[in-house]
């Protein structure tokens, strides 16, 4: 897959970061805030240090014949050990790639927990996959050695950046046992280390696309729902964001919202969400994905329910392409252009499988992006080009979505006008 060329929409977002690592090396500066900290992605987690000391694992009971319990190391909590539960299924029979088989880590979302049946889902799929625990549970109750609980008081409270407490913080925390899962996975000798992924769903989104930026062992990643810029737009702006001093929501963002960390991503990504996400407004959204240096795909449809949903065959499909390479890739769709009358727009596809549907998806509200009415209207397919007639008056938002054969959606990159009125 070829990377889109996106058009930069986040100078503003850079801009932003660039004055907060000026606002922060100033206190150091000064003497306020000692002693520094690095805040860029490969200072906070030391990924090779994971990969030289992997996690000690402690097996748990077997769940059916293909998933069992296991338990293993976590990041210190509050200067305590901790032990991070997951579940860990493997395949049947010997793997593809020289007897191995590839690997995937599951990152749950808020909420959830370590899912067996997710585990279970993707080693029926020939993958040795880890189902993580990000709330300090156990199988059935909490650990008493667990890591911090997944509830919004964890994820948004106040810290400092001059004794290490950032590192109590749930996503610092939640990215060390996903690094440490990586690790373990590597280590197994039935897993071939090269050929490993990751996907995660709502705050497992969010972290995945964190990940995404840290860890560059990882073959692919697939964050669905959650996106950065929360800050800006999402269902915590309100409530926990607007309520932070400068302070501490310039140290949160900088650490801990994926735009920090997303820039530096070079694996192939796929971004999957819908319309009308209660938490990760399409604003939001469009700036995240216009992030990374890799290779960029995009799957928006139209009112995306929310929720622990593993059955979103595109997921699998990136990831197997990637992986196995004998999977057919999605169709890869290019930035929408307008005509020079600005009455229609074209997209340019490549694709394996045929393009059998595309249509122009487009709201004409305004206002928050949760209770947006979305229509679609039909486009035209000619060859590898999809073209279509904008809506009178022009739409709010629009994007092109086109659907191939095996019924799997993708997305060009969504254009999001400025309204007249505002």
């Amino acid at each position: 897959m070829t990377k889109i060329k996106f058009c930069s929409c986040v100078e503003s977002g850079a801009a932003f970061r660039l004055i907060l690592v000026f606002f922060l090396t100033g206190l150091l500066f000064f003497g306020f805030a000692t002693p520094a900290v690095a805040t860029d992605s490969a200072s906070l987690w030391n990924l090779d240090d994971y990969f030289r000391n992997p996690p000690k694992v402690t097996w748990g009971e077997k769940v059916g014949s293909l998933v069992q319990e296991v338990y293993y190391e976590g990041e210190p909590y509050q200067g305590k050990p901790t032990r991070v539960f997951a579940y860990l299924g493997k395949p049947e029979g010997t793997g593809h790639f020289n007897g191995k088989f590839p690997a995937i880590l599951l990152i749950h979302g808020g909420g959830g927990k370590a899912f067996a049946n997710w585990a279970e889902l993707w080693a029926k799929r020939g993958y040795v996959a880890l189902a993580m625990d990000f709330g300090g549970q156990g199988p059935n109750a909490p650990l008493p050695d667990g890591g911090p609980n997944q509830g919004d008081v964890e994820k948004f409270r106040d810290f400092s950046l001059d004794d290490g407490d950032y590192k109590n913080m749930w996503t610092y925390q939640s990215i060390a046992a996903i690094l440490r899962g990586h690790a373990l996975l590597a280590a197994l000798p039935e897993v071939d280390p090269n050929k490993i992924a990751a996907t995660g769903i709502s705050w497992g989104g969010y972290l995945t696309c964190i990940l995404a930026g840290v860890d560059h062992k990882l073959r692919a990643a697939v964050p669905v729902y959650g996106c950065g810029f929360l800050h800006e737009n999402s269902v915590w702006k309100l409530n926990r964001f607007d309520k932070m001093t400068p302070e501490h929501r310039n140290r949160w963002v900088l650490l801990f919202d994926p735009s920090s960390h997303l820039e530096r991503a070079t694996i192939p990504i796929l971004f999957v969400n819908g319309t009308n996400d209660f938490a990760y407004p399409l604003d939001s959204y469009e700036k995240t994905y216009r992030l990374p240096k890799g290779e960029v795909a995009i799957s928006i449809t139209l009112r995306r329910p929310h929720g622990h949903i593993f059955t979103f065959k595109e997921v699998d499909t990136f990831i197997d392409n990637i992986i196995f390479e004998n999977t057919k890739p999605l169709p890869k769709v290019s930035e929408m252009k307008r005509s020079e009358d600005g009455k229609s727009v074209t997209v340019t596809f490549e694709s394996d499988i045929p393009v059998v549907k595309a249509e122009l998806a487009f709201t004409s509200d305004a206002g928050e992006w949760q209770k947006r009415e979305w229509k679609t209207i039909s486009a035209t397919i000619n060859d590898h080009t999809v073209s279509a007639v904008l809506p009178v008056p022009l739409p709010t938002c629009y994007y092109m979505l086109l659907t191939d054969e095996r019924g799997l959606p993708i997305s060009s990159p969504i254009k999001i006008e400025i309204p007249a009125s505002h």
